[in-house]
């Protein structure tokens, strides 16, 4: 599946720019088009979004009254948390109740949210004149995004809206006092090196979150695997976990538990981003988004101290973490409040809103924003960020079929199990195997695809 995925990455990305290059031509009289005039027939709808309690939803909220204004179309918005927001659109969609507008799509949920029909092709909107801004520009993001968080089968159904990879967040004035004047580069110099000098005293060098569920799954679990050399499946679904390399990232994360808290366990993205806020921890592995913590005074006591860089490299390189989202729109409301959806989505993605976007603390999926001067001097963490996704960006650091929701569930299971010792990390890996065969025998007995 790999190696097929990534021939297809680069059939997309060209896909992609000819779509782009003729949006942004556009047809003849296009330069005249305006967001109001393309909303008049949709003016006085209320579509609603489906959002997250996270910044860059907060950041969009903000914002929102701007598009109102130009449009008269209401945007209202149900704020969910991550752990309920796949089960909750699912409902929706399956019940028919088109109770969302705008639908959020995570990464490893487009394939499933696609396969079913449960979100339009954008093509519906951006080759409809009336609709598509001659400024879209689908080129102008950054492609590993568009790809990955928009992307199924050739066919674009979302646009990037909350982009993440994994940085190594740290304490520069912890390492400094240690006697070090920059973080480690490797896991390995991390394991041996950092972590016994800055373990003492009740404080740790290192916090990974992974609390059982997705943040175990993808966050911790997926996390140590990629940069060892291994991956979760061979290009014919069968497991790639056994391998030598696979085992040796998830025995190196066994190992680094004597730098870690001890119920590391239990830690989620707030436990280990506050660790390190507070000065328990001196680094972590986190996503983007939670620069805007770490680097805010209010929620924060070593924003003087914070440093950020890309994560570090294990035997195979680095590999870090890809997540986030796209908006896509829901196929089961009604077509007018499908092309309000839109419009609002290309909106609230375009370049023209970037800046105030990332002003605001979203994480915008545009390069223009990560070519500025001025933003990259207020946003210290862009530059490693924006490597992060033109150097490293891995589209398949989690399946994106739609078996994978299952495939967490078996892993967050046997990964905790793992971690708390009651099971070895050989035993533990078997028992996924053998659960995820069960799961994937539609792929392996050729019932299903293997293209996706």
């Amino acid at each position: 599946m790999y190696l097929r995925k990534n021939r297809l990455l680069a059939l997309v990305v060209v896909t992609i720019g000819l779509l782009a290059l003729g949006t942004v031509i556009g047809p003849a009289g296009a330069q005249e088009w305006s967001l109001a005039e393309a909303a008049a027939p949709y003016r006085g709808l209320e579509i609603k979004a489906f959002f997250l309690e996270r910044p860059g939803y907060v950041a969009a909220e903000q914002m929102i009254d701007q598009f109102e204004a130009e449009t008269g179309i209401t945007v209202t918005w149900d704020t969910t948390p991550y752990e309920n927001s796949l089960e909750k659109q699912t409902l929706d969609f399956t019940g028919g109740t088109a109770q969302f507008d705008v639908t959020l799509v995570d990464v490893v949920w487009i394939g499933n949210f696609a396969a079913n029909g449960w979100i339009v092709p954008l093509e519906t909107f951006y080759n409809d004149p009336a609709l598509a801004d001659p400024n879209l520009n689908l080129g102008g993001f950054f492609p590993i995004l568009l790809e990955s968080f928009g992307t199924w089968d050739g066919v674009v159904y979302g646009l990037p809206f909350d982009n993440y990879s994994g940085l190594l967040y740290y304490n520069r004035c912890m390492l400094e006092e240690a006697g070090f004047d920059a973080p480690p580069d490797t896991w390995q110099d991390l394991y041996e090196t950092y972590g016994p000098a800055l373990t003492q005293d009740g404080k740790y060098a290192f916090a990974l979150q992974s609390k059982r569920g997705e943040t175990q799954s993808a966050d911790s679990f997926m996390r140590v695997i990629w940069p060892f050399g291994g991956s979760l499946l061979n290009d014919d679904f069968t497991s790639n976990l056994s391998s030598a390399e696979s085992l040796a990232g998830l025995q190196f994360r066994q190992d680094l538990m004597a730098y870690m808290p001890p119920d590391i366990v239990s830690f989620d993205h707030d436990e280990t981003v506050q660790a390190l806020a507070q000065g328990q921890v001196a680094m972590i592995t986190e996503w983007s988004a939670f620069y805007a913590t770490l680097s805010n005074p209010e929620t924060s006591t070593i924003t003087d101290c914070l440093g950020i860089t890309v994560e570090p490299a294990g035997p195979a390189g680095r590999k870090p973490a890809l997540g986030g989202f796209s908006l896509a729109v829901n196929a089961t409301t009604s077509p007018e409040k499908q092309a309000a959806a839109w419009l609002f989505i290309q909106w609230i993605t375009s370049e023209a809103v970037a800046e105030e976007y990332a002003q605001r603390g979203g994480v915008s999926g545009r390069t223009s924003v990560y070519s500025d001067p001025e933003m990259l001097a207020q946003f210290p963490h862009y530059a490693a960020l924006a490597e992060s996704w033109e150097q490293y960006g891995n589209a398949v650091f989690r399946p994106r079929f739609p078996e994978w929701p299952a495939i967490s569930d078996v892993i967050a299971q046997y990964g905790t199990e793992m971690m708390l010792g009651s099971i070895s990390v050989e035993d533990a890996v078997a028992q996924i195997n053998e659960r995820m065969a069960e799961i994937l025998t539609d792929y392996t007995n050729g019932t299903l695809p293997m293209l996706q």
